[in-house]
């Protein structure tokens, strides 16, 4: 169809207004519905020992592949096997220790309910997900969660839509509940997500971004103003440190602190830096997590950070930039 072709009448704004309000009532019916099975398959899933293997056909496998991935994400071991694959080899991924959801609208789709003889002489508890409480693998499921939808959003009556965002929420509402109960913490996430920025924001900390040794600019409260801007430039890091013969921080001049200086006309050929520079300035530690200093600077609104160690010394320093090069801003 060409942009010629299109019906000047579609409203396109109220036609997905109408589907947005239908999967919003889905949900909300999803919300009013949800009983004891939903602690139970909970329940029966913390009891496994192995992981949780979800199957699905079509629409339904494409939501299970998501639902594997948004457990196995939040501290619940899980893959996706697809119904098809696993008549022809793919069972043998299946353990005594594992379990099973089983997610199919009608709860009689031929690929589902053909794996099902095998799944229970192996014993692994199964958990449905279905719009058909009395269909067959809802009958024979340990546990049935029902997310049967009034009607789904294509007008058609054929696409899943409505009945797929219900099946995707129920999934997401077992992960959470699930981590939850576990305890995961932002720490555990982080593992699972080493290269993302997320796993950069939760994992790196100062010492893994900050400038040591040499890198680190700084000067004796003796200085001249103008020796401190040299080594300002030397560093390139938009600030210095000044810190006395056992390199203990005895404050910070800034780039802000040579604009303000400059204001005051302050002679800098002269003048000590001691005299001008900022005292008790924002320190942190190499073991504070970068995304947490990255909080204080944007509290404090500075751009630079100093790292001290218990006896505060200076050990090293980092900005905004080096943040940002490292993924976590």
């Amino acid at each position: 169809m060409s942009a010629t072709d299109i019906p000047a009448a579609t409203d396109f704004i109220a036609q997905g207004r109408r589907v947005l309000e239908i999967e919003s009532a889905a949900i909300q019916g999803l919300y009013q519905s949800l009983d004891d099975s939903f602690r139970n398959a909970c329940q029966t899933i913390l009891r496994c020992q192995g992981r949780v293997v979800v199957t699905g056909m079509g629409k339904s496998g494409h939501i299970g592949g998501k639902i594997a991935a948004t457990l196995a994400s939040t501290g619940t071991p899980a893959f996706f096997v697809h119904p098809g694959e696993a008549s022809h080899g793919d069972l043998g991924m299946i353990t005594a220790q594992d379990l099973v959801i089983a997610i199919s609208n009608s709860g009689e789709t031929h690929e589902v309910v053909s794996i099902l003889p095998v799944i229970k002489r192996l014993g692994v508890p199964l958990i449905a997900m279905t719009g058909k409480p009395e269909s067959t693998l809802a009958t024979l499921a340990d546990v049935h969660l029902n997310v049967a939808v009034a009607e789904e959003a294509c007008p058609l009556g054929l696409a899943p839509t409505a009945s797929t965002t219900a099946t995707l929420v129920m999934g997401d509402a077992l992960a959470v509940a699930l981590l939850h109960s576990r305890g995961f913490t932002a720490d555990d996430f982080a593992l699972s997500h080493p290269g993302g920025s997320l796993g950069k924001r939760l994992l790196l900390r100062v010492s893994d971004i900050m400038h040591t040794g040499d890198r680190i600019p700084k000067v004796s409260a003796e200085a001249i103003i103008t020796e401190a801007l040299l080594e300002i430039s030397r560093k390139g890091l938009g600030m210095t440190t000044i810190v006395d013969q056992d390199d203990k921080l005895l404050g910070i001049f800034t780039d802000g602190d040579l604009r303000r200086i400059l204001d005051q006309r302050i002679d800098i050929h002269q003048t000590r830096i001691s005299e001008t520079m900022t005292r008790h300035c924002t320190t942190t530690s190499p073991e504070t997590l970068a995304a947490e200093a990255l909080k204080v600077m944007e509290q404090k609104k500075i751009n630079g950070l100093i790292a001290v160690n218990k006896e505060q010394q200076v050990v090293g320093v980092f900005n905004m930039h080096d943040l940002l090069r490292a993924g976590v801003l």
